[in-house]
């Protein structure tokens, strides 16, 4: 199973199924949210914490909870 913890700079993807036990509230509240756009912007030396776009909002994430959030890969268009 991918996750964002697993997307290279400038890949897109589309956030999958995950309960909203596993993710923090205030990112549910931010559009972390199943069928939503995430692309992985920039990330941070020591490749902790990672800078994401879902749906036009930008928020930096630690990569602990990144690999929570399940996604599958938009291929190029």
């Amino acid at each position: 199973m991918m996750t964002v913890a697993n997307l290279k700079k400038g890949q897109k993807a589309i956030i999958g199924e995950m309960t909203s036990q596993d993710i923090p509230l205030k990112l549910l509240e931010m559009g972390c949210l199943p069928g939503n756009h995430v692309e992985l912007i920039q990330i941070a030396p020591f490749r902790d914490p990672l800078y994401l776009n879902i749906n036009d909002t930008y928020l930096s994430i630690r990569k602990e909870t990144a690999k929570l959030i399940n996604v599958e890969l938009i291929e190029d268009e």
